[in-house]
């Protein structure tokens, strides 16, 4: 094995630290205690090797090959070599090849949907497939975008699809075999509605053998040449605003075989995900069929919009934490001024400012995870625990993920502004968690929406008080925890009592929620797993986070705390 290719290169070899060859899932310290604690014991043994697997892929070839597919992005081909129309999006073979790994090695797009995959009797938990893609996430972001949609069209499609549409296309959306497996997407955005799906433009007319034909533009469609695609329509004749709104399944090709009516314009060239393909779509009377009730298509479509949101907080928190383990291998085997750059003051405390927004997000993977299991299973509060959760976790997470991995690429120095290394790469990539499945502004609304339509911040006070009851930390510490969760309560509740002139509170509200729920989280699972490492961060997360502080005071972790 070539020194540039063998595991965890010590400045003992050379002066640059290379962590390339690592496995990301047994170096991780922390997530082997929390997926004990999170998973049912017997999941949790059945999928220690392929959490070992997928760990060892992240850290070595899907590494290799996700840095040659952000260099060679997919090309959009309109016409045969002898002239015939048919389009086609040429991946790189590098692309490919993780594509059979995700889809196929590890079943991540239908691991929710059916029994017996990797080996399990039954279906595996929300978790497993959140925990395998946090690791892959930390190799290749742009492919988790197509898994996510196909993952979520599956879903929606069952939810609320007629049975015999349902059964026309299970098949292909939830085989086992990757050469058989069908992708998917969702066509929603247009030019004139972005966040505003009120004035979609897009129509769809009734045909006589009961389906539907498309017409109209969609302006930013991620895997476009996916085998079906939900789709947002106004159907002619309907009410304007949103009651007029359909969903739409989207198949490309035909029964006979042959392509659908619609064609991709032009490939978008973006400043991130450059791996995955995302286009310009005309729709010219493409055959589409109704999926639910007619004039209901938003609220079926936040399902699948929702779940995406579940799926972009975790590559967030897999991004956060690649960033965080490469700064800390850097700190620990970099040697500046004789002495290592982890026992330096200011780099100690920067580390500790990234470990806490990283392994905040990791605990709302885990809670987000485990509420969706909640809510699937119908347990009473489950859904409105879900509703509240998974924009918090889009909102807070993924603006993190900016910042986190910015500030770690500089530790790298002037090699983490290299193309050659990962760290360009994830500062890109962490800009789009912030823009799909909606901006900022938009998911801290939501979160009011959820408090306002489905009780969830009773639910999320709940759930809080009873992680808090179950943990052993100092009483002042507790306090403390309790004490800013009930003043994050409050604010938010006050902005939604505010109707509209509270929407402008949102953004802070939902921060507020996020940072003393996860704090009080993250000190139940220290309680749980005896990790005084954790226990520590989760002060941290109240000390720089949440309580009150003079910008020019060095806050420390209160004394009595530690008692």
């Amino acid at each position: 094995m070539s020194a540039a290719h063998s595991p965890a290169i010590s400045v003992a070899a050379h002066p640059v630290p290379d962590r390339h060859g690592s496995n990301l899932y047994t170096t991780d310290a922390q997530f082997t205690p929390l997926l004990q604690l999170y998973l049912p014991p017997d999941v949790n043994a059945h999928l220690q090797p392929y959490l070992k697997r997928m760990g060892e892929l992240a850290g070595g070839r899907l590494d290799e090959l996700a840095l040659v597919a952000d260099k060679n992005p997919p090309t959009l081909s309109h016409r045969t070599r002898t002239g015939r129309d048919a389009q086609r999006i040429d991946k790189h073979p590098a692309y490919v090849e993780m594509e059979r790994v995700a889809y196929g090695d590890f079943g991540l797009a239908i691991m929710s949907h059916r029994e017996g995959v990797l080996g399990w009797k039954g279906r595996l938990p929300p978790l497993a497939k959140y925990a395998l893609t946090y690791l892959f996430v930390q190799a290749e972001f742009g492919l988790c975008c197509p898994l996510s949609m196909t993952d979520s069209l599956t879903r929606t499609l069952r939810k609320f699809g007629a049975p015999q549409l349902v059964d026309k296309y299970w098949a292909q959306l939830t085989a086992t075999d990757f050469e058989e497996q069908a992708q998917g997407a969702m066509f929603m955005t247009e030019q004139a509605a972005g966040s505003d799906i009120a004035n979609t433009q897009t129509l769809a007319a009734p045909h006589a053998d009961g389906s539907w034909r498309l017409t109209g533009d969609k302006w930013f469609c991620s895997n476009p040449d996916a085998a079906f695609a939900m789709v947002l329509a106004r159907v002619e004749g309907d009410p304007a605003g949103m009651k007029g709104v359909s969903l739409f399944l989207l198949p490309r090709l035909l029964d006979d075989g042959s392509a659908n009516h619609y064609r991709i314009i032009r490939l978008k060239e973006k400043l991130g995900t450059r791996s995955m393909a995302s286009g310009e779509i005309t729709l010219d009377g493409a055959v589409a069929y109704l999926v639910g009730e007619q004039g209901r298509g938003f609220a079926q479509m936040a399902d699948m919009v929702n779940n995406s949101r579940l799926s972009n907080g975790v590559r967030a928190a897999g991004m956060m934490r690649r960033a965080v383990a490469e700064a800390e291998y850097i700190a620990q085997e970099r040697h500046a001024f004789g002495k290592a750059l982890q026992d330096m003051p200011l780099m100690r405390r920067q580390l500790d400012k990234l470990r806490i927004r990283s392994e905040q997000a990791r605990t709302m993977v885990l809670q987000t995870a485990q509420a969706l299991q909640r809510s699937d299973a119908g347990e009473e509060g489950g859904y409105a625990l879900l509703r509240i959760l998974t924009p918090l976790i889009k909102f807070r997470a993924c603006r993190d993920a900016r910042k986190v991995t910015g500030d770690a690429m500089e530790m790298r120095g002037g090699c983490g502004y290299i193309e050659e290394w990962s760290d360009p790469r994830l500062v890109r990539d962490a800009h789009l968690g912030s823009i799909w499945e909606g901006t900022s502004n938009i998911v801290a609304l939501d979160v009011l929406r959820a408090i306002r339509r489905e009780n969830s911040l009773a639910a999320l006070q709940a759930h809080a008080a009873g992680l808090l009851q179950e943990t052993d930390a100092a009483p002042a510490f507790k306090q403390a925890l309790q004490s800013a969760f009930e003043r994050a309560a409050a604010f938010a509740a006050a902005a939604v009592e505010a109707n509209g002139e509270g929407e402008r509170l949102a953004r802070t509200a939902a921060s507020a929620l996020y940072n003393s729920f996860t704090a009080i989280a993250m000190a139940w699972e220290a309680s749980r797993t005896g990790s005084a490492e954790r226990l520590r961060w989760a002060q941290l997360v109240l000390v720089h986070r949440v309580l009150p502080r003079d910008p020019l005071q060095d806050m420390e972790i209160p004394r009595d705390w530690l008692q």
